[in-house]
C-alpha cells in the first residue's frame, strides 16, 4: 500500500512539474516531466490492483498496455515533426483499442446509451466536418480515422461507470484541442496546459474506473488529476 501511495504521489508531482513548466514556458521541464506520467500511472495501477487481495497479480494487461501506448504517444509528440505526430497518433490509437477491448469485456449496459451515442456521433461528425478544410491535406484522413476510434472509446467508456465515462469524455476533449491547434483555430491562452490537464485527468479516471469495476470493494485512492503536447 505504501508503494501504491508513493507512485500516486510521484504521478501528482510529475503532473505539477509538467503543468508548471507549461505555464512558465520552460520547455526542458516539460521534456523531463511528461515522459514520467504514464509509467508512474501504470505502476500505480499495478500496485493498486495487487492491494486488492485475492486477485493480487492479476492486473489486466490491457490496462497497462493502454497506459504504456499513451506513454509512447507522449514521447513521440515531444518532437515537432509530422512523422512523429503520425507515430504518436498511431500509439494513442493502439491504446484506445486496448481500452475498447476492456470496456467490451468488463462493461455493462447503462441507461441513456442511445442518447449518449447520438451525442457522441453528432460531436464526431460536426468536429471532423468543421476541421476538415483547415487541416493539412495529408492529415485529414488519418485525423478522421483516429477521431472515429477515439469517439468510440469515449462512448464505450461509460459502460464502466461515471469515472471511466468522464475519463473518456476528457480524452476526447484533449485531442480535440490538439486538432484545433493543428487546424490553426483560435486557442485559449497556454493551450498546451489545457491539453495536458484534460489528458492526464482522462488517463487517471480511465484507469481508476477499470480498477473499480473489476474489484468494487478495492480501496482505490483518489488524487487531484492535473495535467500533453
Amino acid at each position: 500500500m505504501r508503494l501504491e501511495r508513493l507512485l500516486l504521489a510521484a504521478f501528482g508531482l510529475a503532473l505539477a512539474g509538467d503543468l508548471g513548466s507549461l505555464l512558465a514556458g520552460f520547455t526542458p521541464g516539460h521534456t523531463v516531466c511528461k515522459p514520467l506520467l504514464m509509467p508512474l500511472l501504470a505502476g500505480w495501477a499495478v500496485c493498486a490492483w495487487r492491494a486488492c487481495g485475492e486477485r493480487a497479480g492479476r492486473v489486466p494487461p490491457l490496462l497497462v498496455a493502454a497506459l504504456l501506448f499513451g506513454w509512447g504517444g507522449d514521447v513521440l509528440l515531444l518532437f515537432d515533426a509530422e512523422p512523429a505526430f503520425l507515430g504518436g497518433m498511431a500509439s494513442f490509437a493502439a491504446g484506445h483499442v486496448c481500452y475498447l477491448l476492456l470496456f467490451t469485456r468488463y462493461g455493462t449496459a447503462r441507461p441513456h446509451t442511445l442518447p449518449l451515442g447520438l451525442a457522441y456521433g453528432a460531436a464526431l461528425v460536426g468536429t471532423v466536418a468543421l476541421l476538415w478544410a483547415d487541416l493539412p491535406a495529408e492529415l485529414r484522413v488519418p485525423v478522421a480515422g483516429y477521431s472515429l476510434l477515439l469517439t468510440a472509446m469515449a462512448f464505450r467508456s461509460a459502460r464502466l461507470g461515471l469515472a471511466a465515462g468522464a475519463g473518456g469524455a476528457l480524452f476526447l476533449l484533449s485531442d480535440t484541442l490538439i486538432a484545433s491547434g493543428i487546424a490553426e483555430w483560435p486557442q485559449l491562452p497556454r493551450p498546451d496546459f489545457w491539453i495536458m490537464l484534460t489528458y492526464a485527468a482522462a488517463q487517471y479516471l480511465l484507469a481508476r474506473g477499470v480498477l473499480a469495476t473489476l474489484n468494487p470493494t478495492a480501496a482505490v485512492p483518489t488524487t487531484p488529476a492535473r495535467a500533453r503536447p
